[in-house]
């Protein structure tokens, strides 16, 4: 990774170059660029939820095109199973340039536009880089902690008044997003502290802290919606909202939230958050997430009630009626519904002699909420870990052309829409469910995303 001072040299250089090939800026707003090993033909632009464009990518691996009415401020650009931000202004006329074997590390900007995107990169990247360095300091006393941290807050805010001083024009909008992504990444590892210091050193309690810990939140705004998307500031209004929860009377968790951990954080979510369109995605991801690190099918309505009474979104909350419901078609100890599947042959097989005298994960799955490479990496490894139990993958809505590459092809099956399966699966988000060789059901809706799996999955593979 390049270092920041280095990367404004690079800039610079770029910035000159475009100025001597091009003295006239165009009125028009230009994003395009290059994509090695591209993952797919198109690349979106988005602002926040709102698609802003789809550029299709040319035999050359090439796309670009103008942006009309387009206004200042983050973006955010989609390639296959990849995203990152970007910085435009009107007139901008910026290219990119990305490998995706190495996304992050091998995007680099060019054009008018190009420094302020490519100093945002190296902000990213550099907070990759720290998760090692804060993992360590988690081990380190509160006062000692908070110096070392101190000392980095320091660094970046004289790196955010260099670049303002080598810029005098630049916008304060983009200044005050530079801000963000060179500072508020300290800011979210300070509101973890406490509950990693807690699990690291195996605590039973959250250590004292000193007066002066968390001062830098006089001058953090919790809402702002056109930010709700960009990682170092989601990031730290989720653990500042956590944080603000354990600290009211929770003690440290080792697994998972607790029911009234969960309400209480819906309730700080409420209290904390003004902006209607940030409450509701914290609202919805809050209520979903925790039940899913669960992996069961088991429900304590309280959380949900309160989630049902806060949340204004009727389109979140439809969403996660349906997920209810489903969860609550399928229990443990009762033997596995019959249903029909097919395979990419379009062969139809009823799924009770697939699994048939087989220990079995059904992984039921949809490109809306998981992508192919994850299900691919995660499905293997688990495979290898657990050889004495099959591992099929049932892609809802799925047809003949969903074929997952690298995975073994006949444990992948598909949905159509006259399967019976359907009837538990209206939410179309993903859910597992574990079977014996008896064709009894585990877990009715487990998670391979939660650490619980493994011990539901090894009482399985012994059994």
């Amino acid at each position: 990774m390049k270092p920041i001072i280095s990367l404004f040299l690079t800039c610079l250089f770029l910035t000159v170059f475009v100025s001597c090939n091009k003295t006239v800026r165009n009125s028009t707003t230009y994003f395009g660029g290059k994509i090695m090993n591209p993952k797919s033909n198109h690349v979106i632009l988005y602002a926040m939820d709102k698609v802003i464009d789809t550029f299709s990518i040319n035999a050359e691996n090439k796309f670009g095109g103008t942006l009309d009415s387009i206004q200042e401020g983050l973006y955010y650009f989609v390639h296959g199973n990849e995203n990152q931000f970007l910085y435009i202004e009107p007139k901008d006329s910026i290219m990119l340039s990305l490998n995706t074997w190495k996304f992050d590390e091998s995007l680099v900007f060019s054009g008018i536009g190009a420094e302020r995107n490519n100093v945002l990169i190296d902000c990213f990247l550099q907070f990759e880089k720290d998760e090692k360095t804060f993992y360590g300091y988690n081990s380190l006393k509160p006062t000692s902690f908070k110096t070392k941290v101190d000392s980095i807050i320091s660094l970046r805010e004289d790196t955010h008044e260099a670049y303002a001083k080598r810029h005098p024009t630049e916008t304060q909008k983009f200044k005050d997003v530079l801000k963000i992504a060179l500072t508020y990444p300290v800011y979210a590892r300070i509101e973890s502290y406490p509950v990693s210091h807690a699990k690291k050193m195996k605590l039973e309690r959250f250590p004292p802290l000193p007066l002066s810990f968390y001062e830098y939140r006089k001058d953090v705004d919790i809402n702002i919606d056109a930010l709700m998307y960009y990682k170092p500031y989601s990031k730290y209004i989720t653990n500042y909202l956590y944080n603000v929860t354990y600290a009211e009377r929770h003690e440290p968790m080792q697994n998972n939230f607790t029911s009234n951990f969960t309400v209480d954080l819906l309730n700080t979510i409420d209290a904390k958050v003004s902006s209607k369109i940030f409450k509701n995605a914290f609202l919805k991801q809050t209520v979903i997430s925790h039940f899913y690190k669960k992996s069961t099918c088991d429900i304590d309505n309280k959380e949900f009630d309160v989630y049902f009474a806060l949340s204004s979104n009727e389109k979140d909350k439809n969403l996660v009626r349906k997920l209810l419901k489903d969860s609550q078609m399928i229990h443990k100890n009762h033997e596995m519904e019959n249903f029909y599947v097919r395979d990419f042959t379009n062969a139809s097989y009823a799924i009770r002699d697939v699994i048939k005298d087989k220990n079995t994960l059904l992984f039921f799955w949809s490109a809306q909420y998981v992508s192919k490479p994850y299900v691919r990496a995660r499905i293997n490894y688990l495979s290898n870990k657990y050889p004495n139990i099959q591992f099929l993958t049932l892609k809802i809505d799925g047809d003949s052309t969903d074929q997952i590459k690298n995975l073994d092809i006949k444990k992948q099956f598909f949905i159509d829409r006259n399967s019976g399966a359907n009837s538990f699966l209206t939410s179309k988000m993903t859910r597992s469910m574990l079977i014996n060789k008896k064709g009894v059901l585990t877990n009715g809706f487990a998670s391979i995303t939660s650490r619980n799996i493994y011990t539901q999955l090894d009482r399985l593979n012994d059994n």
